[in-house]
């Protein structure tokens, strides 16, 4: 009996002591993977959404709390004015969640572009949503305070050919980056500020 008790011991001390190397190493690495991801994920998409910025908006960015979620909103400098911000939101695709980034111009809540960040969709079919970027622009110019929606729903973006589910997946996924952004647009707007040159 005495035996076990020792070998439960050790188990459980081992276990603890496993635990807490695996959590600092996640916290230690935390910053690097962040920043590797918005360097080679993230990034690309960032600056082809504001081609022509003259500040670096993947450096220039703030967060805001909303709710239990800490939202991170990359700022676009053009013409002097820090007027657009991109936002993340990420929704069910086909095969697994999808990551998009959304850029919205401030002034008027219209989306100035688009882009799929991540996603696990059937290459040739759902990947074009990433690849086609003939495909992407059609949610330029929509506001960002209606319902986004593919044709076949009664919306204005035609679906990806054999690839309906993420078609509508980054329809939805841009809708609900609309609502996070009109709830949180008095605070964008405060944050902005800090940029304005």
């Amino acid at each position: 009996m005495r035996e076990m008790i020792k070998m439960v011991v050790v188990l459980t001390l081992l276990s603890a002591f496993s635990g807490g190397l695996l959590a600092a190493v996640r916290v230690g690495t935390k910053d690097q993977i962040e920043n590797q991801e918005l360097k080679f994920v993230k990034g690309p998409v960032i600056m082809e959404i504001f081609k022509g910025a003259s500040n670096d908006p993947v450096q220039d960015r703030f967060k805001i709390v909303d709710g239990d979620i800490e939202r991170i909103f990359f700022v676009g400098i053009f013409d002097g004015k820090a007027n657009r911000v991109i936002l993340e939101a990420s929704g069910a695709g086909f095969a697994d969640t999808l990551g998009v980034m959304i850029g919205i111009d401030v002034d008027n809540d219209k989306i100035i572009s688009a882009g799929v960040t991540t996603h696990k969709e059937t290459p040739g079919l759902g990947a074009k949503a990433k690849t086609d970027s003939s495909w992407i622009t059609q949610f330029s110019g929509m506001s960002v305070t209606k319902e986004i929606k593919i044709t076949n729903d009664g919306g204005k973006i035609n679906a990806i050919s054999g690839a309906t589910i993420t078609s509508r997946a980054v329809c939805l996924t841009a809708t609900d980056a609309g609502k996070i952004y009109s709830r949180l647009k008095p605070q964008i707007q405060e944050k902005l500020k800090d940029f304005t040159k």
